[in-house]
């Protein structure tokens, strides 16, 4: 498969988790939708980082890296990175692992943005479906 029909399907998958996300947190269960928000976080990550290295990260570590690289490419990665890393900690971390999910609502519904931020940094965004 072509890297950036790749890329295109790991925004899609992204777009799909997030919109099971929403409406898990419509069921009413937060700490299942926050693992759900942070599933298309990750999946979003991925793509940006296929985007910008060539090399889709098969575990979260290697996510992590290629993100912690982007943060120091440009301000615009070290901003995603930072919000990668609080939704690493915020919803997976200590909402979906630890129960403590009290200001999670917003940031499950924020993962809209998230994706559409690494879109744009991929160059991917005016291909987005959502």
């Amino acid at each position: 498969m072509a890297e950036t029909e790749r890329v295109a399907d790991l925004f899609s998958d992204a777009w799909d988790l997030y919109n099971e996300a929403i409406a898990i947190l419509g069921l009413g269960k937060p700490r299942i939708a926050a693992e759900v928000a942070w599933g298309a976080t990750k999946r979003a990550a991925d793509a940006l980082v296929l985007a910008r290295t060539g090399r889709e990260p098969t575990m979260t570590g290697q996510t992590t890296r290629g993100m912690q690289n982007l943060r120091r490419a440009s301000a615009e990665g070290a901003a995603l990175y930072n919000l990668y890393s609080e939704r690493i900690v915020g919803l997976h971390g200590n909402c979906f692992y630890s129960g403590n999910c009290p200001e999670v609502i917003d940031v499950i519904r924020g993962t809209s943005g998230y994706i559409r931020e690494a879109e744009r940094l991929a160059g991917a965004g005016e291909n987005a479906e959502n």
